[in-house]
C-alpha cells in the first residue's frame, strides 16, 4: 500500500475512513482506565509519567497512591523529594520521579499552578518529551496534535508500510508527517487514545490477531506477512555488566545506610556500603584493601547472603552480592562517607532501590 520512505500520504477521504473505523473500534473495545475519565491536565500528566516504561496493571496502583497523597499539583510541588521517591519505589527510572517533582514546582512557581495548553509550551517543561506534551495537550485541551508512542509507531508502520528505522531522524520525520495527516481535527483526544489503545491491545508486538482487525483490508504488513518485521528499529546495545558487593552493617536493630548522590543509577535513594568490582568477589579476603571493612571484619561477625541477585536496568545488568556484618553494641565503627545508622522504622521509610527493599524483606528485617 504505502511503502518505505516513498510511501504516499493517504488522501482526505482515506483519512476520514481510517478515523471512522478507528473510533468505532475504540468505542467498542477500549479499557475503562481511570485517567481516561478526566480532562484534568495534572491527572493526565501524572498517569503519563507513571506509565512511561510501566505496564498499566503495575502503574495503576501507583497512580492511585500519588493522587491520594498529592491530589493537586500544589500538593506535589510542596512535597519533600524523599517522600516522592519513597512513593515511587518499585517503578524504577527514578529520574522520572525527580523530574516530575521539579516540574510540579515549576508549574506552581512559573505558571501559577496552571498547565500550559499547547504541546509546544508543554514540551519545554522538564521530563516532558514530544509524546507526553502532545498527550496532555490533546486529552486535556483538545489540541489537534498527534501523540506518538511505541504503540502508535507500530500501528502506523504496519498499516502504512513504513520501513524506515523508527529511531532514525529520517524515520521520525516520516512517522511525524503521516501522524499529522491522520490526527482528527474534530476529536483529537479520542483519536490519540484510540491509536494508543489499538496498538496496546489489538496491533500487539507479537502474534497480533489480524483476522479481527478492522484494517486488515488495507494493512501493508498483513498483506505481505511482515507483522514480525515492522516496525523497524535499531538493535539495542548490549547491557553493561557491573558487579556490586554490598555490606549490610548492623548494630543492634539499626542498619548503616547512605544516600546515593553521584550522577549514577538510583540518585537520591538509600543503599548500603558498596564496593564495585571489575569481576565477582567471593571471599571477605578480597576486600582487604578497604580499611573500614578490615576494622569491621575484625570486630564483627560476617555472613554472606548465599545468593547472587541479577538486577536488569535499561542499559545495565547488575550482578549483586550481599554480606551482612553484625557489630557488637559496645563498638563504634568509624563509618566512611555519608553512612549513618537508621532504626528499622527509619529504614522502612527511606526511599530505596527495589533490590535493596527486596533483600531486606527476604532476610526478614522488614
Amino acid at each position: 500500500m504505502y511503502i518505505s520512505t516513498n510511501y504516499m500520504v493517504p488522501d482526505h477521504f482515506q483519512v476520514i475512513d481510517f478515523n471512522k473505523k478507528l473510533k468505532s473500534w475504540y468505542l467498542k473495545n477500549h479499557r475503562p482506565l481511570l485517567w481516561r475519565q478526566t480532562t484534568d491536565p495534572y491527572k493526565i500528566w501524572l498517569s503519563e509519567i507513571i506509565l512511561q516504561q510501566t505496564r498499566v496493571a503495575q502503574g495503576t496502583p501507583y497512580y492511585e497512591k500519588f493522587l491520594h497523597h498529592y491530589p493537586t499539583v500544589f500538593d506535589l510541588a510542596s512535597a519533600d523529594e524523599r517522600d516522592v521517591l519513597r512513593l515511587w519505589q518499585g517503578l524504577g527510572y527514578y529520574s522520572r520521579a525527580r523530574n516530575m517533582h521539579f516540574t510540579a514546582r515549576q508549574i506552581v512557581n512559573e505558571y501559577e499552578g496552571k498547565f500550559p495548553e499547547t504541546a509546544a509550551e508543554l514540551s519545554r517543561l522538564k521530563g516532558l518529551g514530544n509524546y507526553t506534551a502532545a498527550a496532555i495537550a490533546s486529552f486535556a485541551f483538545g489540541e489537534a496534535v498527534a501523540a506518538i508512542d511505541g504503540n502508535v509507531y507500530r500501528v502506523m508502520s504496519r498499516i502504512f508500510g513504513i520501513q524506515s528505522d523508527m529511531l532514525s531522524n529520517e524515520g521520525k520525520k516520516e512517522f511525524a508527517a503521516l501522524a499529522k495527516e491522520l490526527v482528527s481535527r474534530e476529536d483529537p483526544a479520542t483519536y490519540n487514545q484510540a491509536m494508543i489503545e489499538f496498538g496496546a491491545i489489538q496491533c500487539v508486538p507479537v502474534s497480533p490477531d489480524c483476522s479481527v482487525c478492522p484494517f486488515n483490508d488495507i494493512c501493508f504488513a498483513y498483506e505481505f506477512k511482515m507483522q514480525n518485521q515492522l516496525p523497524v528499529k535499531a538493535k539495542k546495545t548490549a547491557a553493561k555488566k557491573r558487579f556490586f558487593n554490598y555490606f549490610i552493617i548492623q548494630k543492634g536493630e539499626k542498619l548503616a545506610m547512605k544516600e546515593r548522590t553521584s550522577k549514577d543509577i538510583w540518585k537520591g535513594l538509600y543503599d548500603f556500603f558498596l564496593v564495585e568490582s571489575a569481576k565477582p568477589l567471593v571471599s571477605p579476603d578480597d576486600f582487604a584493601d578497604y580499611e573500614m571493612l578490615n576494622e569491621l571484619l575484625q570486630t564483627g561477625i560476617i555472613r554472606e547472603i548465599p545468593k547472587e541477585y541479577i538486577h536488569v536496568l535499561s542499559h545495565q545488568k547488575l550482578h549483586v552480592h550481599f554480606w551482612w556484618i553484625t557489630v557488637p553494641q559496645e563498638k563504634n565503627p568509624d563509618l566512611s562517607g555519608n553512612l549513618a545508622f537508621y532504626s528499622k522504622e527509619e529504614v522502612e521509610e527511606l526511599p530505596k532501590p527495589i533490590l535493596i527493599d527486596t533483600v531486606l524483606k527476604e532476610v526478614h528485617y522488614l
